[in-house]
């Protein structure tokens, strides 16, 4: 399988019966994150072709063709103990009467694993030996919390017949395989998607729609998680940029307060415009003039192919911090970082897509272009080939049974 798609989007589906398919991702929002877009992107595309039955306990979607089960969570705190409840609720739900059982959480079943975070047991001992891994193994065993991480990931990433795991970008593939070599049989890449925008754009309707001034630059930035995503270093790189030029930033607010004061330390707070959580992110993309992604970890960053595929420039740190970085070209279609928290060399990439028109244009095309070839019916044809197999592979198993 190609884990990089290319062409329209228009490839053909598999022909294959209609398959009943079971996903979990316990936010099934657009609002989520990028782990939950993706999810829901591979629903909207295969619910017209088979029966999808999405299980999550939070829901805030609604498309034709799709059953939704809202799952109990009598304990959101803490999370390890909601992760176990539903683990384990969800493998009740589904342990029969599905073709394919897809995890896009750390759950210990499910015949197809989506990856889109490092593994636990990645972050805890990657570069660690001698005593610094001996204390590690003190803090696992002494945390319950951390057990209970570690042996759902264990069971998750372990050899069982038909189990597929599925990383979104090479670079995060090869962390899995270093981590739990046991799965580098079974492990493929299936990368995000993108939707290609389905009208002209209007950059002033955009900014008007999201409140914000008609005139000026724009630098957009989204993120849940600010300080992971690079904000901090953002405002200091913005405080280095000509007065003209302004900063808006989308994710989860419960972080403006906060950097709101950073703003402020840095003079920078009347250029700062923060949104909250949008539904839609399209008007931000076409109110912009260039993505910046800073990031100090990101498996893949969608935002940044979502980016591209409204013609934005972007600015993103390289590819050890992240994964769609490896994809790209630094200087040809996109801006590369090679520290993710020097705020010069962000301000001084910025200052050169913003102050060099035909830089500007250059990139915008290439970024265009690049975005071109990620549809996301190319990715879900991809998806569905692996359902099949699955499907396939089982009803030969119970023929052979019977």
């Amino acid at each position: 399988m190609n884990p990089i798609s290319s062409g329209s989007g228009e490839s053909a589906a598999p022909a294959h019966r209609k398959l009943r398919i079971a996903v979990f991702n316990r936010t099934f929002s657009p609002t989520g994150g990028g782990a939950e877009r993706y999810s829901i992107a591979l629903v909207e595309q295969l619910a017209a072709r088979h029966e999808i039955h999405v299980f999550a306990q939070e829901i805030d979607h609604h498309w034709p063709g799709v059953t939704y089960h809202r799952v109990s969570a009598p304990l959101r705190k803490p999370r390890w103990v909601n992760q176990l409840w539903f683990a384990t609720a969800t493998w009740w739900a589904t342990r029969r009467g599905f073709d394919v059982v897809h995890s896009h959480e750390n759950t210990w079943h499910g015949d197809v694993q989506t990856v889109h975070v490092l593994p636990v047991k990645y972050n805890l001992f990657h570069g660690r030996s001698g005593w610094r891994r001996a204390l590690r193994w003190v803090k696992v065993v002494s945390s319950p919390r951390l057990l209970a991480y570690l042996a759902i990931e264990r069971s998750r990433f372990s050899r069982r017949p038909q189990r597929h795991v599925i990383a979104t970008s090479p670079t995060l593939k090869e962390v899995l395989a270093r981590t739990y070599p046991v799965s580098s049989s079974v492990l493929a890449v299936i990368p995000p998607g993108v939707s290609l925008p389905a009208r002209d754009l209007d950059q002033r309707v955009a900014r008007s729609r999201l409140g914000l001034p008609t005139q000026g630059r724009f630098i957009a930035f989204i993120g849940n998680d600010y300080q992971k995503k690079g904000l901090g270093t953002l405002l200091e790189a913005l405080s280095g940029l000509p007065a003209d030029v302004a900063l808006v930033v989308v994710g989860n607010p419960s972080y403006i307060e906060r950097f709101k004061q950073k703003a402020m330390a840095l003079k920078v707070d009347d250029r700062v415009h923060f949104l909250g959580h949008l539904k839609d992110v399209s008007p931000l993309y076409e109110a912009a003039d260039v993505l910046a992604h800073p990031t100090l970890e990101d498996t893949f960053a969608m935002v940044v192919l979502e980016a591209m595929a409204y013609g934005l420039p972007v600015v993103v740190s390289d590819a050890r911090y992240c994964g769609i970085a490896g994809l790209l070209t630094d200087g040809e279609n996109a801006l590369i970082l090679t520290s993710p928290t020097d705020a010069e060399q962000l301000s001084g990439n910025l200052a050169r897509i913003l102050q060099e028109p035909t830089f500007y244009r250059q990139l915008s095309a290439a970024s265009r272009q690049f975005a071109s070839q990620w549809s996301w019916a190319t990715i879900a044809s991809q998806q569905e080939a692996m359902y099949c197999e699955i499907a396939d592979a089982s009803s030969q198993q119970d023929r052979r049974s019977n």
